[in-house]
């Protein structure tokens, strides 16, 4: 033994045993961010796409549902009209008028589905145009652009001065930029409005609401209310079916642009280096699946808008999430 070493250090060379002063720090600056669970059951609950055989049950399930109900509607009718008339008679008109507003509702989604179809087929020329820098389609692209705003008051005077500048344009790029800076730019400011509010209401809704599931209720509902307005906003309508599955497309378009699963890097941008998931790991569990909401959100401005992001700029996840969390989390609501 050396001398003023102590007996208990030389055993645990001897031993083999680990040095406390060998263990690794503690790292303080960056815990661990939060999972994002809320989004995540969000994005698994809307996106999961139902099997061929799951399909078949619900479809087939539905249609005899209502056979049975129809037929026990019908003898239910017929045995009323035998013995009270006046009675039946109303029960068939109130039929009758069920029947008709169901058929309208069948109508409508009809309608809102074949005006996104319309506005996918406008989105995919534009593309073409401009891929091939072909001038006529772009100008074909633009006279689809007109006609499904020509209803929109608010668009007129924009409206009005596209057709007038319209053929001072000589590529596509230029005709096509043109129409996104008249029609389309207002719109994408209402649309970034409801992406913050969407994202300030789910990151509220998580760390604010204690029961489990009741947050991803509210997320969920705030998620489809925004992706109805991304369609209202750029012209579609999407009913209550129609909106189910314009979800699941956003939700899809999500997925294949890999932008599920929030980085690092954003992360850490919108929480602080963890300083929120250090004060409250519900804070900042709130403030990730924001962000998350952000992505849904333009994942459904790429999907509704009639044309691709040309001279407009992208919205950018961490600005959208910073301006819709503003005052949330004890920050100023000034500038």
């Amino acid at each position: 033994m050396r001398a003023g070493q102590a007996p208990y250090q030389e055993a645990r060379e001897h031993t083999g045993q680990p040095s406390p002063a060998d263990a690794p720090t503690i790292d303080e600056v960056n815990p661990a961010l939060p999972r994002p669970r809320t989004m995540e059951m969000v994005t698994r609950l809307v996106g999961r796409p139902p099997s061929a055989l799951t399909r078949f049950f619900i479809n087939s399930g539905v249609a005899l549902l209502t056979f049975l109900l129809s037929i026990a509607a019908l003898d239910y009718i017929n045995r009323l009209l035998d013995s009270y008339p006046v009675l039946g008679w109303i029960a068939v008109t109130l039929f009758a008028m069920f029947t008709l507003a169901a058929l309208g509702m069948a109508l409508r989604e009809y309608r809102a589905w074949s005006r996104f179809a319309k506005i996918d087929a406008i989105q995919r020329q534009a593309g073409a145009a401009l891929e091939e820098a072909n001038l006529d389609k772009a100008r074909h692209v633009t006279d689809q652009l007109l006609s499904l705003y020509h209803r929109r008051p608010e668009l007129e005077w924009n409206r009005k001065r596209l057709s007038d500048n319209r053929g001072d344009a000589f590529d596509a790029q230029t005709l096509l930029t043109m129409a996104e800076t008249e029609l389309l730019a207002s719109l994408d400011r209402e649309a970034r409005r409801e992406i913050e509010a969407a994202s300030r209401t789910v990151a509220a809704a998580t760390a604010l609401i204690p029961l489990a599931l009741a947050d991803v209720a509210a997320a969920l509902a705030a998620n489809l209310r925004m992706i109805r307005r991304m369609a209202e906003i750029y012209g579609g309508r999407a009913g209550a079916v129609g909106g189910w599955r314009l979800a699941r497309t956003v939700m899809t378009h999500l997925v294949a642009t890999g932008a599920v699963a929030a980085g690092d890097d954003l992360i850490h941008t919108v929480a602080g280096g963890g300083v929120l998931a250090k004060v409250s790991r519900r804070f900042g569990e709130g403030v990730v699946n924001g962000a998350l909401t952000a992505r849904v959100g333009i994942a459904a401005m790429e999907v509704c808008r009639p044309l691709p992001f040309i001279a407009q700029p992208r919205p950018k996840v961490g600005n959208l999430v910073t301006r819709g969390l503003r005052g949330l989390f004890g920050e100023s609501d000034k500038g």
